[in-house]
């Protein structure tokens, strides 16, 4: 079977456990028709993260790769947001990097394991309080926004060293007209 790369993205498999986590965390924490449109946004603002990865990895352009990595950050920023917001209005803390519980939610590494997920990464413990998994989500947020800024950055290094797909092409046609 043939493994697709974005897969093997630590940003796309990070992406996808945040994506599950938030969609648990709605189901759990978020009930009722009251709740409804925040429940579709944050799960929607999770989704558009993990899937804006997948596709910028498979386009031909370096640019549409760089510009859909930057919405997926853009999505991921746009759910933290709703973390906090979640947070905020029901007298919750936000804890510090320092905090105890947040040193071991940091600690986790998702991984692959094809032998008991072969189409899912690993997904943490889901704590059972609220304001312990809008932190644990929240926490997971800062890592994938950090890895995603390293890899925007690393693609638009790419670009400037060896151009787009346009110019590539473009050298290509000179070539075959010689």
């Amino acid at each position: 079977m043939t493994q697709v790369g974005y897969k093997y993205l630590k940003t796309y498999q990070l992406a996808t456990v945040i994506y599950d986590l938030t969609v648990e965390f709605c189901e759990k924490f978020l009930k009722g028709f009251d709740y409804r449109r925040i429940r579709e946004q944050m799960i929607q603002a999770a989704r558009s993260g993990k899937q804006n990865i997948a596709e910028g990895y498979l386009e031909k352009s370096l640019k549409s790769y760089i510009k859909l990595s930057g919405v997926a950050q853009a999505s991921l920023e746009e759910l933290l947001e709703d973390y906090r917001d979640f947070l905020r209005q029901r007298k919750l803390r936000i804890w510090d990097k320092t905090h105890p519980r947040i040193r071991e939610f940091r600690e986790f590494r998702v991984f692959l394991d094809f032998e008991k997920f072969p189409s899912s990464p690993n997904t943490p413990n889901f704590p059972k309080n609220s304001e312990a998994a809008a932190n644990l989500i929240l926490t997971l947020g800062h890592q994938e926004s950090f890895l995603l800024s390293k890899q925007i950055k690393s693609l638009e290094e790419k670009f400037v060293n060896e151009g787009g797909y346009t110019e590539k092409l473009f050298r290509k046609r000179l070539i075959s007209r010689k």
